[in-house]
């Protein structure tokens, strides 16, 4: 017997790899002689950068950079010396987790601590950079990262511009003259599942601004100022890509990626799942289980337990779900390779005493599963 265990994190519980352990403890109660075979995964998000250097054998890597308001942060981002391949969690240097509620703020937000990630990846001798795009602060349009690079952004006064959402209105200049050299011979992948234009009402400020702290005037402004630094983009580089699925994730930062890093674009569990070498795992396996926190009509939106259900699909293997909570919509799920789907809680619980308790609970279900599977098998 052969299963391969691939889940998510739980989210403000238990990482990838300790949701893993505990599943491959309750399966080895009942099945001790099985193959347990862990694959901790990720879908772009939290934790992509542990998923991957947990399977790769990378290492961690620290650089200090400006937080998303100019404050600086110590923010990790993953290194494969073997492959030359740096992974970088935009959120990390970017992203909500460094601000309070009252902080969020989208018209002055940068994405400058995101630039300086690369430059130090650059540094580093990397030959392929994964941006992991997820839980941004910003709406900036990534010029903050090309600032770090050495791009400038000028005003109708020939003055240089700090960039910030806002500060997109103010440019009527762009020069790429101080850009990175470096960066031509690197090859970019962005790991995202939102697939936005750039502008307009499905673009990122519409969207995704009132997260970041903007008023809905203010959501009509930045919408405004993305449109208004695409035609200067256009005109400096000659395309404009900001109709193109995606280049709003991240508050513009993909159309950056794509308009000034010539990335490609691929769902961000399909990513971690290529790092992590899982469609060769699932290889003979009978079983696999996966999970992530919630488990409902989202998770069709390319989260974890979706990718690796396509995948095992594509083998022939079935796929159980292990959830924190069977949210709304989950069932949907049964039409795109997943079997089965279980909640951890075993009676009425806090969700504060489920978190703390995830571990054990998830030994326990593992445990109840592999007794009731063993009995199919053994018919």
């Amino acid at each position: 017997m052969k299963i391969v265990i691939a889940p998510d994190s739980f989210k403000d519980s238990l990482s990838a790899q300790a949701v893993a352990n505990a599943i491959a403890g309750g399966l080895a109660e009942v099945w001790p002689d099985a193959e347990l075979v862990q694959c901790p995964m990720a879908d772009g998000g939290e934790g992509t950068i542990e998923a991957v250097l947990a399977a790769c054998d990378g290492q961690w890597m620290s650089t200090t950079v400006s937080g998303p308001l100019g404050v600086a942060v110590e923010a990790q981002w993953g290194w494969l010396e073997q492959t030359r391949t740096a992974i970088i969690e935009m959120a990390m240097a970017s992203g909500l987790q460094l601000l309070t509620l009252e902080q969020r703020d989208a018209c002055l937000s940068s994405t400058h601590g995101t630039g300086e990630l690369i430059r130090a990846a650059l540094d580093a001798g990397a030959q392929r950079i994964i941006l992991a795009i997820g839980g941004s602060a910003t709406n900036d349009a990534g010029s903050g990262m090309l600032s770090a690079l050495g791009a400038r952004f000028l005003d109708g006064n020939d003055q240089p511009l700090i960039p910030s959402g806002q500060a997109l209105a103010q440019v009527q200049r762009i020069e790429l003259g101080g850009l990175d050299a470096r960066l031509r011979d690197v090859r970019f992948e962005v790991a995202a599942d939102v697939d936005n234009p750039l502008c307009g009402l499905q673009g990122a400020s519409h969207i995704f601004g009132p997260q970041k702290g903007a008023s809905p005037q203010q959501v009509l402004e930045l919408d405004a100022a993305l449109g208004h630094f695409a035609d200067h983009s256009a005109q400096v580089l000659g395309h404009d890509v900001r109709d193109q699925p995606g280049c709003g994730a991240a508050g513009g930062m993909g159309f950056a990626a794509k308009a000034y890093l010539n990335a490609t674009f691929r769902p961000g569990v399909e990513v971690v799942a290529d790092l992590v070498g899982l469609a060769y795992a699932l290889d003979g396996a009978d079983l696999v289980i996966t999970g992530e926190g919630c488990f409902d009509a989202q998770t069709l939106r390319g989260k974890t337990p979706f990718g690796v259900a396509r995948i095992a699909r594509r083998k022939g293997v079935p796929v159980i779900v292990l959830a924190g909570t069977l949210g709304e919509g989950y069932a949907d799920l049964y039409a795109h390779g997943i079997s089965a789907a279980f909640a951890l809680t075993s009676g009425p619980m806090t969700l504060g005493y489920a978190c703390r308790n995830a571990a054990s609970l998830l030994h326990d279900r593992a445990r109840d599963l592999a007794r009731v599977w063993r009995l199919a098998v053994s018919r």
